[in-house]
């Protein structure tokens, strides 16, 4: 019975969906990326990378996460954002930096996104929103990415998706020796402190159960053990953040 029920399955059009889903993420996240190239000032400068770059590797690193499979992309903004993108981009925006009042907070968000990306629900997301078929036709030519960038920058993933991404990054924090509690602490503090502010704001203005979200993290962590050391010392996240705000102001260059 089990061979009759497998062999009714028609494995040809299962994977060559599955192909297809694959080659449309590579060709998905090039169109994207090129796109905000082109409209976006990217922030290159390797005193303002690194930082993020060695909390990232960090994270990768304990969590055995393949980092150079991860392409991290600092945008000059000041809107409170970062997105995952199709095949692997990860796009931080300075004004989230600016935000972030400790490293952890920053790693907590990273980390958020960073689920997106290894549980898939980007491609989850566009499937599901925009249609294979449609996402296919886009990276043929068929229109402009303009829909897929807006769905990835400034809406939500439903709220299953964002239970597992945050979950999975208290989970990352954890096993990196990264205080999980200011990741709730940021959400609390967003979901009160910018219930009125524009919509500029997009990573707070799409997660709108901010408070919800951050007690479900704190219950998580009731009786769980865990060390809290930190990737950056003081200094160098002081001089992070010092270059990143500098780095807000294009006429210094």
């Amino acid at each position: 019975m089990i061979w009759l029920s497998l062999s009714l399955i028609d494995w040809r059009t299962i994977l060559h969906i599955e192909e297809a889903s694959n080659t449309t993420e590579e060709k998905l996240g090039d169109l994207l990326w090129e796109s905000i190239q082109k409209s976006e000032e990217v922030i290159t400068n390797d005193s303002v990378i690194a930082p993020l770059d060695s909390i990232l590797d960090h994270i990768c690193d304990k969590n055995g996460i393949k980092r150079k499979d991860i392409k991290l992309h600092l945008i000059r903004k000041d809107e409170i954002n970062a997105f995952a993108m199709p095949d692997n981009h990860l796009i931080v925006y300075t004004g989230l930096i600016e935000a972030c009042t400790n490293e952890a907070e920053l790693a907590g968000v990273l980390c958020h996104e960073l689920a997106h990306i290894q549980k898939h629900h980007v491609m989850k997301k566009l499937v599901k929103e925009i249609g294979l078929g449609v996402l296919v036709s886009l990276t043929t030519g068929g229109g402009n990415t303009a829909e897929v960038f807006h769905l990835l920058s400034s809406s939500a993933y439903d709220r299953k998706l964002e239970t597992e991404a945050d979950l999975t990054a208290v989970e990352y924090l954890i096993e990196a020796d990264i205080n999980p509690e200011p990741f709730a602490d940021f959400l609390f503090m967003m979901g009160q402190e910018h219930k009125d502010l524009p919509k500029a704001i997009y990573w707070i203005t799409t997660h709108p159960e901010s408070e919800e979200r951050a007690t479900e993290i704190i219950n998580k962590l009731k009786d769980r053990k865990y060390l809290k050391k930190p990737v950056l010392d003081d200094a160098t996240w002081e001089t992070f953040k010092k270059r990143v705000k500098e780095e807000q102001r294009p006429s210094l260059h």
